[in-house]
């Protein structure tokens, strides 16, 4: 067996708000969009690339208490990387987004941020270290 695809569902009580936020603050195109009976309403938007981490206690409080300071993640995190974490963190903050830590450049040279989106959603939106290319 292959996995193909790596699809997240979230149940977003403002399903409207959840839209608008992941696809026109934080840019991620509509894959597919169906309407069903009774006001049913789902909405695939494209992620990019998808992978699953899989973390042990020690690595969340780690990994919290690298970017917040403190344990803040509940059982599931959304993890997003963006080009400018900067820009993207005051992007999805105007949006809605309620910050939890600021952009934190961690000890593996990334940027992270934190807050909590739309859809009842832990986020971290996260910048990688360019690379300079060969010296």
């Amino acid at each position: 067996m292959t996995v193909r695809q790596l699809r997240l569902v979230v149940h977003a009580e403002d399903y409207e708000q959840a839209v608008t936020f992941f696809r026109d603050a934080l840019g991620m195109p509509v894959a597919e969009s169906y309407s069903g009976g009774g006001g049913a309403e789902v909405t695939i938007l494209d992620a990019g690339r998808a992978t699953l981490e899989l973390s042990n206690t020690a690595q969340i409080e780690l990994i919290d208490q690298v970017e917040v300071g403190r344990r803040v993640a509940p059982r599931f995190r959304l993890a997003l990387e963006v080009e400018d974490c900067e820009s993207a963190t005051r992007t999805a903050i105007e949006a809605g987004a309620t910050p939890v830590a600021p952009p934190t450049r961690t000890p593996w040279d990334s940027v992270n941020a934190r807050m909590d989106a739309p859809g009842t959603i832990h986020l971290t939106l996260f910048e990688e270290p360019t690379d300079p290319g060969p010296a």
